[in-house]
């Protein structure tokens, strides 16, 4: 049985087959609006010789974690223990290129590790689809945002005129975010700073280059220094006010409604803030600032945001978020993900090696021990089924 999304990369794949011989001729066209650019001829061709569509990066976009995990898995792997030793770790280890980072754009190192911590994992996941073909077929082929995927093919056939990087260096994400913090091309063009002195922009092999620009990138958004992303907050039983990142009210309107602190101080903060309840009213609830506008603006997601903002806490050795998110099947962190794949492994499944990235693999292993249990064949890691396992 296909899974949904090879269901829809096989529907994409057949509606699309006729156009498939007609990507010399896409190709034709996104090299004049490259050179419209000021792209050279002999660097398009050069860039673009013997290319050929990947069409999974259509399957990619039609699945974003951001958008279709629950946020509690979503979370989990992002804000567990081990990313916030290893954080704590590139703290210590870049500790004068941060320092030189804070005092150049005003913004927090915490917030631009965990940024980094986030985007890539320190730069251990960064990605690995070539930016020009995976680009190149979203401007082609993707059932919708092909003016997105133009420009940014365009914007990184530019990065390669510079002479900043080469495509062979150009390597991400599906969307064409690269480097240690995952910058889109056309937010490299705009955003990026040399950090290291040496007169180029490399993202890719320059940590103090990758550093500096996300907290410029920070800055441009409106960072405030010296204020906070926001906190966890208890919401009184029966409230029906307003909710949501955009509505935004002083602080005293939300005390005048009763909301305090998780830990029950009462709230603090300068500016406007807004309320978000990413689970709905039985999950956490967090007052959020400009700040945390600023975090959202990177990626345009609540979960996406919230990671980083709670990653920058526990950095600070602060604690991670109280509340207990509404669901009976806990998540697992990175750790725990990968004793769940040794255990499926030991059940004879091929899930690959045990390394916490749950694929399709393990995916589909899980949903065969949940038949088994007798539950529903969602494929998800959670805590019921490792502990079944256990």
């Amino acid at each position: 049985m296909l899974t949904r999304s090879a269901a829809i990369l096989v529907a994409t794949c057949l509606s699309t087959l006729p156009a498939l011989a007609n990507f010399d001729t896409c190709l034709s066209g996104l090299k004049a609006a490259a050179t419209a650019k000021g792209v050279s001829g002999s660097t398009f061709d050069r860039a673009t010789r013997g290319l050929e569509p990947d069409m999974k990066v259509i399957e990619l976009m039609n699945n974003q974690p951001e958008f279709k995990t629950p946020i509690w898995d979503y979370l989990a792997t992002l804000n567990d223990e081990e990313k916030v030793a290893e954080g704590q770790q590139m703290l210590r280890r870049y500790a004068p290129i941060l320092a030189a980072a804070e005092a150049r754009f005003g913004v927090d190192r915490h917030t631009i590790v965990a940024v980094w911590g986030v985007e890539s994992d320190y730069g251990k996941a960064g990605g690995t689809m070539p930016l020009v073909q995976a680009l190149a077929t979203g401007a082609c082929y993707a059932p919708r945002r092909q003016g997105f995927f133009r420009d940014e093919f365009v914007s990184t056939l530019r990065i390669i005129e510079r002479g900043d990087l080469e495509a062979r260096d150009l390597k991400g994400s599906w969307a064409g975010a690269f480097g240690h913090t995952q910058f889109i091309p056309s937010t490299y063009l705009r955003l990026a700073v040399d950090g290291d002195g040496d007169g180029r922009r490399d993202l890719v092999n320059s940590v103090a280059d990758a550093l500096h620009s996300t907290a410029n990138f920070m800055a441009k958004a409106g960072w405030q220094t010296g204020n906070t992303w926001g906190y966890e907050v208890r919401v009184p039983d029966g409230y029906s006010g307003p909710t949501g990142r955009t509505s935004k009210h002083p602080v005293s309107f939300w005390t005048a409604r009763g909301l305090r602190k998780v830990n029950g101080a009462a709230l603090s903060g300068s500016g406007k803030a807004g309320l978000i309840m990413p689970a709905g009213r039985d999950g956490p609830a967090f007052l959020v600032f400009k700040n945390y506008d600023c975090a959202y603006s990177y990626n345009g997601a609540d979960s996406y945001a919230l990671a980083i903002s709670i990653l920058s806490d526990r950095l600070k050795g602060r604690p991670g978020i109280q509340t207990a998110w509404p669901t009976d099947d806990p998540p697992l962190s990175r750790a725990e993900r990968r004793i769940l794949q040794q255990k499926l492994t030991a059940r004879g499944y091929d899930v690959g090696e045990p390394d916490g990235r749950v694929g399709q693999k393990t995916r589909e292993a899980i949903k065969d021990i949940e038949r088994q249990l007798g539950m529903k064949p969602t494929g998800r890691p959670g805590g019921r089924v490792l502990q079944a396992l256990r």
